[in-house]
């Protein structure tokens, strides 16, 4: 007799696993240092409305000593993520300023994000899809005015520095106050919400370069747009998105055995419960930006919808029994 040589059902997983680590494998040599910029007109970038851009702070003295950030774009050091230290590379330009100081937006565009996040304390992010970039303002204040999603002009405020304890700190851990500013090819949307590529990250393992990040300065400085917009990094949609892609796979194959499990063997009330779980997720998923969370609500309402079906036919079936059965 002949072996059943059914294909294991995690086939798709495991493949696309294979394909994230070929895809996210990085090089180990240093990344590309900063571009030395002239920041000495840093005032006029403000007053010309001519100019695409302008630096996102009004005090433009900051800018003007030689070592002008008190953490440059693509800085290489050591970050913590739970247990684990690491070393990952800055992708952004960082800025120490006192609490209260407003923060303007860099060009003209659209609020796409302005809410709390983690260690950013509240983050703001401006789509602009004239240049095709977006911009990215980490640690302004929860506590005074912040911008709304919508429509913002160059120059337009959009926050303020927050305190060392509401800025991404808390009272016992104080974050020194300053501005992580981030400037990106393509637009926030372009983007999953974990991973190297995520849309808001600060420090990441690959050369900001590789995924994207751009020097703030340096396109602030050269005030041009390329035609069309800056051309956007490589990289396909498995390399980008894989991650969200695999972690959802797994909910929503999840979904679909206990799905046939609960058809089969006449269990009604476990893809309710399994629906339950799929809600929460997605709850998760969709605060935390992932655009996936919408398949997993999906897949929710499908399984109590089952469910309930199921119920519904099962006590049909019995009264029908008893019926015929007087």
């Amino acid at each position: 007799m002949l072996k059943d040589r059914r294909l294991c059902p995690c086939w798709p997983i495991v493949a696309v696993l294979v394909l994230l680590l070929t895809g996210c494998a990085q090089a180990t040599e240093p990344c590309p240092s900063p571009v030395s910029v002239d920041l000495s007109e840093a005032e006029a970038y403000a007053l010309d409305d001519d100019l695409p851009f302008r630096f996102p702070l009004d005090d433009h003295t900051v800018y003007r000593p030689a070592k002008p950030f008190s953490c440059p774009f693509a800085a290489s050091g050591r970050t913590k993520r739970g247990p684990f230290v690491r070393r990952e590379n800055h992708a952004a330009e960082d800025t120490l300023k006192p609490a209260g100081t407003a923060v303007y937006a860099m060009a003209d565009g659209e609020v796409s994000f302005s809410g709390p996040m983690g260690g950013y304390g509240w983050l703001v992010i401006v789509d602009h899809p004239q240049a095709n970039l977006y911009s990215l303002y980490g640690h302004l204040s929860p506590s005074r005015w912040r911008a709304e999603p919508g429509l913002v002009a160059k120059g337009e405020l959009i926050g303020y520095l927050g305190d060392p304890d509401e800025n991404g700190g808390s009272a016992r851990r104080p974050l020194r106050t300053h501005l992580h500013f981030g400037v990106r090819v393509g637009q926030r949307s372009d983007y999953p919400s974990i991973g190297s590529w995520r849309w808001q990250a600060g420090w990441i393992k690959p050369c900001p370069q590789d995924v994207g990040w751009l020097q703030p300065s340096l396109v602030i400085t050269r005030q041009e747009i390329p035609l069309g917009g800056f051309p956007g990094p490589a990289g396909g949609f498995l390399v980008r998105w894989g991650i969200e892609v695999l972690f959802t796979g797994i909910y929503l194959s999840g979904g679909l055995f206990v799905l046939v499990y609960a058809t089969r063997r006449e269990k009604p009330l476990v893809p309710i419960a399994y629906s339950g779980m799929l809600a929460v997720a997605g709850w998760f998923f969709y605060r935390g930006g992932w655009r996936t969370s919408y398949l997993l609500f999906a897949m929710a309402i499908a399984l109590v919808a089952a469910g309930l079906y199921r119920m519904i036919r099962g006590v049909t079936a019995s009264r029908s029994q008893l019926t015929s059965g007087r």
